[in-house]
């Protein structure tokens, strides 16, 4: 079967080839993101707010409350990229708020990690 030309406009073709440089050029920036490590006071902060503010809707422990749980069990089988953009931008229509007013894309990657591995237990 033949393509219609007429029936993709060029312009279309333009939104098409940006938004596939975009998502290739996003991923690859994912990918540095989350193999930064924020320093060690810094993790401490990351840490705390892990354990208070996202504990304060996916459970104390992480397990699930008004959010989904945040464990390794849990996360297992998604994408540590769509997990550091659900941290960043948050969900629309959930109650999941975006993180990106406050972390850096390598600290939510650097979280994204730790909740993979799971999270270390309070001092």
């Amino acid at each position: 079967m033949k393509s219609n030309p007429s029936r993709y406009p060029a312009a279309c073709c333009g939104v098409i080839y940006w938004f596939v440089l975009g998502s290739l050029l996003f991923s690859a920036g994912v990918a540095c993101a989350a193999s930064a490590t924020p320093d060690a006071a810094r993790r401490t902060e990351l840490i705390q707010m892990v354990r208070n503010d996202c504990g304060s809707c996916h459970g104390m422990r992480l397990t699930g409350g008004l959010g989904l749980p945040l464990t390794p069990e849990a996360l297992k089988d998604k994408s540590p990229e769509a997990l550091i953009q659900t941290v960043l931008y948050g969900r629309s229509g959930t109650p999941m708020p975006p993180w990106n007013p406050f972390l850096t894309e390598a600290e939510a990657g650097w979280i994204v990690d730790i909740l993979l591995k799971g999270l270390p237990d309070a001092r």
